[in-house]
């Protein structure tokens, strides 16, 4: 402990230790200051000030720690090894188990007071942030000095290695490179890749920054503190007590392998155990998630079937085992019985790149050309031989994974044409409870000329519904869809039936079938536009909504007159969490060429108003029809009004012991392809929100599941402008510069003795 705190260069590693994470900690803490000055908001400020991501206090002294630790432990052996005082040692009456435990000592105390200066930057969250989550703060503090224990006893390690105390700090860094980098080592390799990925020293420490306490994790620095403790105890055996080297050797691969054999059981999803200290929960299954896994039986499993002709095959590789099996975490967490199986095979797939690379070889001399150049190892096969256990013709023969039941059901999880591929929890949790619930099946009229599910275009339907590419399609949130004629009664299973623009009137025998389906309590979607009013109201005159003529408008602007911004109704919000989310982000909904609604007083169901039309601003156009070459000019003679038009209404009333519920809206466009895709410059549409808002409610919020952890409340800070104008210095300067006035003292002091 002398020999540290009379060193120049531990105060040295504290000086600048301190000023490094001075400096990260408050240009954040400023930026926030300024911003609620602004009266911008702010939230969740604990983990914002401390976890979040290359802001963060804790991941900002990440990226640096590693460097300090050999600076502090490169002497503590070498020393002694270079000068002949390890001789003296030797000679003493202690043990080599002290000689070790000693010198880690004080290293793990000089760690305790980087932590106190870390503990002043926590310390001034605590006092200043409302609702401050103090536990995912210790949490954080807990991983950063299990790192700390872990870098100094590899430190010591390599220390009695060598006599040289900058091979001893290479040395060091250099064993912390391996075990950043093992992760990624022989992962093809089944029987090594559990050995090295448990190895890895990288992302350890994230868990506890994010507020997640493992046992795996906890374990690995205790195992990996133990491990190198025990093998510098063995090397000062060895340099104390002469022995055969295949003696000293095996000595060194048991405890090597006692530490694997620890780490291995520590890492086995039945013998995990989890804490997840933060508020919200966040590092866990939604409450939502977590209902559809404990309806899951045992011995569920995912096969993934990779084709290597598909352009995203390497996310499945032997080489990505483990890296993939980290989407599946946190449903092994609550059903560690979950089994997964991996199936390579090859089929030609729409693949452009190999299309335009090797225009003239079939499907066999692309997959042979492939495999020799990368030097694939493992078991492929052709789609032919696995065409018996599964069917990929529905999925493109894209790259799919098939989860099972042990009594056989069966369903797609799939991947995705968007950035991040893989499914995740809202997907995962929406396949796992396609297999043990009855999920809705929505049904979309045909017959007369009503948007389809499988058109494409910019005006169908098919991307919300059942394009198998698109995340946040229907098919992929758990509902099942089926296109219905009304010549027959509708089909008992259809539990959501859609009306999209119907363009003709329905036959008496239709009429009586539609009837059908309303007085037996079937929940709809109804979506008319502007010139198909008669059509529509045939339909919902009875519910008590009518379709009022002429098509929505707004004084011309930035926008077309016929697009219409929508904004949530206090009503609506109270109704679906989804308004209400769409509101406090200050988003808005649009609908191009959308037609008012009005509720009758004689309606037989309870009608309440979503969304409207931006008040005092639109009327509804009763004169001009061509919006392109005629410019509508607003005529109050004309009956034509402004005020804020309903555009979005559900009705609702009960029948038997459940409630029927129907949306019916203005327009059919809102849920197409082309507004989906649409951007347009200051206009951040929230219209898929609304789509997950609709068919939430009218599936009676059993899919698309609710992913939702509690809101934050830690969301505003106690210091002004002018505190911050005093505290910023004092923690910037004033901090490192005691330190510094500290080491002096202490300098003269020890020269002066």
């Amino acid at each position: 402990m002398q020999k540290l705190f009379y060193s120049p260069v531990a105060w040295l590693i504290l000086v600048i230790f301190t000023f490094q994470a001075a400096l990260s900690f408050t240009a954040f803490v400023g930026n926030t200051v300024y911003a609620q000055a602004m009266h911008f908001n702010v939230n969740s400020l604990t983990y914002s000030f401390y976890a979040q991501n290359y802001f963060g206090l804790f991941r900002n002294i990440l990226s640096y720690l590693y460097l300090y630790t050999p600076l502090l432990t490169m002497g503590l052996m070498s020393r002694e090894l270079s000068t002949g005082s390890i001789n003296l040692l030797y000679s003493s009456p202690i043990t080599n188990s002290q000689i070790v435990l000693g010198k880690y000592l004080s290293v793990m105390i000089f760690g305790l007071v980087l932590m106190a200066v870390i503990f002043v930057f926590v310390a001034f969250g605590i006092i200043t942030i409302d609702h401050v989550e103090t536990p995912l703060l210790l949490c954080g503090l807990l991983g950063i000095y299990l790192l700390i224990c872990a870098y100094a006893a590899i430190g010591l390690f390599v220390s009695t290695l060598t006599p040289y105390m900058v091979v001893a700090a290479m040395g060091t860094l250099g064993i912390f490179a391996l075990l950043t980098y093992v992760k990624g080592m022989w992962q093809d390799v089944e029987i090594v890749r559990d050995i090295t990925y448990w190895l890895a020293l990288s992302g350890r420490v994230d868990t506890f920054i994010k507020g997640m306490i493992t046992s795996e994790d906890l374990l690995y620095f205790v195992i990996v503190v133990l491990l190198f403790l025990s093998l510098t105890i063995l090397r000062l055996q060895s340099g104390r007590q002469k022995t055969k080297w295949i003696i000293s050797w095996g000595k060194f691969l048991a405890a090597f392998l006692l530490a694997v054999l620890l780490g291995y059981l520590s890492a086995m999803p039945k013998l995990k155990g989890y804490i997840d200290v933060t508020r919200s929960k966040m590092n866990t299954l939604t409450v939502s998630s977590q209902k559809v896994v404990s309806k899951i039986p045992d011995n569920v499993t995912i096969t993934t079937y990779t084709n290597m002709l598909f352009p995203d095959y390497f996310l499945t590789v032997p080489g990505q085992y483990k890296a993939d099996m980290e989407n599946f975490q946190d449903y092994l967490r609550f059903n560690p019985t979950i089994k997964t199986k991996y199936v390579y095979f090859y089929h030609k797939v729409d693949n452009p790149f190999l299309e335009q690379q090797y225009p003239h070889l079939n499907e066999q001399q692309i997959f042979d050309t492939l495999k020799r150049i990368s030097e694939w190892d493992y078991k492929i096969v052709p789609y032919g031989d696995i065409a018996g256990k599964v069917d990929l013709s529905g999925e493109g023969f894209r790259s799919v994974r098939v989860v099972e039941t042990p009594d056989g059901k069966k369903t797609f999880l799939r991947f995705f044409d968007d950035a991040t591929k893989v499914a995740m929890e809202s997907e995962i949790s929406a396949a796992f409870k396609h297999l043990v619930d009855r999920l809705p099946t929505v049904g979309f009229l045909t017959g007369h000329g009503e948007r389809s599910t499988d058109d494409a275009s910019d005006r169908g339907y098919n991307m919300f519904t059942q394009d198998k590419t698109f995340r946040y399609a229907l098919i992929n949130q758990g509902f099942d869809f089926e296109e219905i004629s009304l010549n027959k009664p509708v089909p008992e299973k259809i539990r959501i039936l859609v009306i999209a623009e119907m363009k003709s009137m329905l036959t008496p025998a239709e009429q009586q079938n539609l009837q059908d389906y309303i007085d037996r309590g079937g929940n709809m979607l109804i979506m008319g536009e502007p010139g198909r009013q008669p059509f529509m109201n045939s339909i919902t005159g009875s519910l008590g909504i009518r379709f009022l003529p002429g098509t929505l408008m707004h004084e011309p602007g930035k926008l077309h007159p016929t697009l219409i911004p929508l904004v949530p109704t206090t009503e609506g919000k109270k109704l679906s969490w989804v308004l209400d989310d769409i509101s406090r982000n200050n988003r808005l909904l649009t609908m191009p060429t959308a037609a008012a609604l009005e509720v009758t007083p004689a309606g037989r169901f309870n009608a309440t108003t979503w969304c409207t039309t931006l008040p005092d601003s639109c009327w509804s156009e009763l004169e001009t029809t061509n919006f392109i070459d005629d410019t509508a000019i607003f005529h109050p003679v004309a009956g034509e009004v402004k005020r804020a038009y309903p555009t979005v209404v559900s009705l609702h009333r009960n029948v038997g012991d459940r409630q029927q519920k129907i949306i019916v809206t203005g327009d059919a466009d809102w849920l197409s392809a082309g507004e989906l895709n649409m951007q347009r410059k200051g206009i951040f549409s929230a219209n898929y929100s609304l789509i997950f808002g609709v068919f939430s409610w009218l599936s009676d919020d059993e899919v698309p599941i609710d992913m939702r952890h509690p809101d934050p409340i830690d969301n505003s800070f106690r210091m002004g402008q002018g505190g911050w104008k005093v505290v910023g210095p004092l923690l910037r300067w004033v901090f490192p510069g005691a330190l510094i006035l500290l080491a002096i003292i202490i300098w003269i002091r020890r020269k002066g003795r």
